[in-house]
């Protein structure tokens, strides 16, 4: 009888792990809804509130609200143009925006307003080395691709200009958090060779900055 328990553990064990692969598989593309671009508090109240937080709730994020934040960061406000809402030097559009959810990272597709999957599982925990940084529902990764960087400048001013680029980013998602009450730290501390290697991540990619966004804990 024990055995014939323990066999039926096992098998269930088996089953369980072999369905919970299949669903981790099928993480799709998550088409946004439109931003809301009429809500939120008035510029100069934003950044009398902007602040750096650590403390983090674990709620996830709705589709809109991470509508609304990953446009802040980097979506296209001139759909005539594509420009987006952050500047971008000499227009590069070098940065990318990952997002790394519970479930798996996904990479913004600001031309179609979608996160597309890049890799499934939760890697919060490789954004950073504090303890908030895995649980807490959203982490952005701000990375280089300095394959679109058409210049003749020399390294350190790419640097300079790319880092700028990111920053502008991390600011804009920095007012739209203080604008709606939400929790926000930018953070250069990153294991990124563990990071780049889970994403995939090409040589000319370049991990810049990641930033943790949370409800207030």
């Amino acid at each position: 009888m024990l055995h014939q328990n323990f066999q039926l553990r096992t098998i269930t064990a088996i089953f369980l792990f072999g369905l919970s692969f299949v669903i981790a598989q099928e993480l799709k593309p998550i088409q946004l809804p439109q931003p809301q671009t009429e809500i939120g508090k008035p510029l100069m109240q934003a950044l009398k509130l902007r602040a750096s937080s650590r403390s983090f709730d674990v709620k996830p994020f709705s589709h809109q609200e991470l509508s609304n934040l990953i446009w802040a960061a980097a979506g296209i406000n001139r759909p005539e143009s594509g420009k987006r809402t952050a500047p971008s030097a000499r227009n590069w559009q070098e940065i990318d925006v990952y997002i790394a959810l519970a479930d798996g990272v996904y990479l913004y597709d600001a031309k179609t307003h979608s996160l597309n999957p890049v890799v499934t599982g939760d890697f919060r925990a490789l954004c950073g080395v504090q303890d908030f940084v895995k649980s807490a529902p959203l982490n952005f990764i701000y990375v280089s691709d300095y394959s679109r960087i058409k210049s003749n400048d020399n390294d350190e001013t790419k640097t300079i200009f790319t880092s700028a680029d990111a920053g502008f980013m991390a600011q804009n998602v920095y007012l739209y958090c203080a604008s709606q009450g939400l929790a926000v730290v930018v953070r250069g501390l990153i294991p990124k060779e563990k990071l780049a290697e889970a994403l995939k991540l090409k040589p000319e990619q370049k991990i810049l900055l990641s930033q943790t966004v949370g409800y207030p804990k």
